[in-house]
C-alpha cells in the first residue's frame, strides 16, 4: 500500500527545514529502535482538573506522514480553554493546515508551543502518538488477518484521547479530521466518548484551529523523527576538517514514494538481504517492488525443521503402509499371510 501522495510542489512543504525543533515528543532512542510511543505534555496551568470547577476545553485530533514509505506516521491532538479556541490560535497565532505553512513557520510555532514563558504553553496541552515504520509494516504484513493503516489510525486516535482524559481534563468539544467516512468514524467515537461532543469532517485542519494547531505537532513530531532516522546513515560518511555533512534528511528527502529522492535513495541503499533499516515500510508497493520484481533483492528459502513438537496430533495415528506392516507386527503374521491368488 501507497498512500496519498504529494503533488511535486507540495514536496517542498513536505521535507523538514534544516533546523526542525527538536520538540520533548522526541525519543531519539524508540525512534531508531523502530518503538512506537506515546507522549504527553503537562496540563497546562490555566487548565483545571477538579472535579468541581474544572476548565471545559476543546481538542483537536490531526496526523502526519501517513502516505510515505520512510519514516513513522505522527498522530497529534492539542487541547485549550473553549473560550480561547479561535482568540488564540487563529487570530493571535495565525495556526492553519501544516501543509499550508512553511517548514520553518511550523517549527516555529511549535517552539512556541514549548516555551514556557508563552501563551502557548500556559494555555495550551498536547500529545503524539509516534508510529514507527516497523510497526506500521508488521501490521499489514502478519498472517494471521491485516491490520490496516485505518485501524492502526482509529487505535492511535482513541489512545491519546483517552490519555487525555485520564489526566482529569474536562473535554467537552472533540474535532478529527477524517480517515474514511467521517459518519462511520464519527458514530465509533461517540460510542466511546458518549459525554463528549464529536465533529469530524473532511479538512477539519482547515476548518477548527484546534485541528490545525495539532496538525502542527504532528507534523513538526514526524520531520524531527525523520531527520532522527536518517542520523546512523551520516555516521557512515566520514567528513575532512573542512568539510560539514549536508542537511541529514536531503538524502531521502520528504520520504515520499513520488519524491525523486526518495526513490533514489531506496535504490541506492538496499541492502540484498534485508532491504533497509526501521524507517522502512516494507508494506509499502514501492518496497516490495525494489525487493521482489526489480530484481534487487536476495530469494532466501527458510527450511521448517519438523520435530516432534511441531508435529500433528493425528500425525501419530497414520495408518502404517504394507511393508511396515508386514515387518512390524509379528502377531498378524504369526499363522502366516492370507493367500490372495486362487488356489486351482
Amino acid at each position: 500500500m501507497d498512500g496519498i501522495q504529494p503533488e511535486s510542489q507540495e514536496i517542498a512543504q513536505e521535507t523538514p527545514p534544516e533546523d526542525v525543533f527538536l520538540a520533548p515528543s522526541i525519543d531519539e532512542s524508540q525512534i531508531l529502535s523502530g518503538t512506537s510511543y506515546a507522549h504527553y505534555s503537562p496540563v497546562p496551568n490555566a487548565i483545571t482538573t477538579s472535579s468541581e470547577t474544572s476548565t471545559e476545553c476543546v481538542l483537536g485530533v490531526d496526523e502526519a506522514g501517513r502516505g510515505p514509505v520512510l519514516g513513522p506516521m505522527v498522530y497529534a491532538l492539542l487541547y485549550l480553554p473553549l473560550p480561547l479556541h479561535r482568540s488564540l490560535l487563529a487570530d493571535i497565532h495565525h495556526f492553519d493546515d501544516s501543509k499550508v505553512l512553511t517548514p520553518t513557520v511550523r517549527s516555529s510555532l511549535m517552539q512556541t508551543l514549548c516555551t514556557p514563558s508563552t501563551d502557548l504553553y500556559q494555555n495550551c496541552g498536547w500529545a503524539t502518538k509516534v508510529m514507527s515504520a516497523k510497526d506500521i509494516s508488521a501490521g499489514m504484513l502478519r498472517p494471521a488477518g491485516t491490520f490496516n493503516l485505518n485501524a492502526q489510525a482509529m487505535d492511535a486516535t482513541i489512545e491519546l484521547i483517552k490519555g487525555v482524559f485520564a489526566k482529569g481534563v474536562n473535554v467537552k468539544e472533540i474535532y478529527i479530521d477524517t480517515i474514511g467516512s467521517p459518519a462511520t468514524y464519527q458514530k465509533k467515537l461517540e460510542r466511546i466518548f458518549p459525554t463528549t461532543q464529536i465533529t469530524v469532517a473532511k479538512k477539519a485542519d482547515s476548518l477548527y484551529p484546534c485541528v490545525s494547531a495539532a496538525s502542527v505537532c504532528a507534523k513538526v513530531t514526524r520531520d524531527a523523527a525523520l531527520e532522527v532516522c536518517y542520523q546512523p546513515y551520516t555516521q557512515l560518511h566520514t567528513y575532512s576538517d573542512e568539510e560539514e555533512p549536508a542537511v541529514t534528511t536531503q538524502g531521502w528527502g520528504s520520504g515520499y514514494p513520488s519524491d525523486a529522492r526518495c526513490s533514489t535513495w531506496l535504490k541506492n541503499n538496499i541492502d540484498p538481504v534485508f532491504g533497509w533499516g526501521n524507517e522502512c515500510r516494507f508494506s509499502w508497493g514501492t518496497a516490495k517492488d525494489l525487493l521482489e520484481t526489480k530484481g534487487i533483492g536476495m530469494k532466501v528459502d527458510w527450511p521448517v525443521e519438523e520435530d516432534e513438537e511441531s508435529m500433528r496430533v493425528t500425525d501419530y495415528f497414520t495408518a502404517f503402509s504394507a511393508n511396515e506392516a508386514k515387518e512390524g507386527d509379528e502377531l498378524m503374521n504369526w499363522f502366516g499371510t492370507r493367500v490372495s491368488e486362487a488356489i486351482l
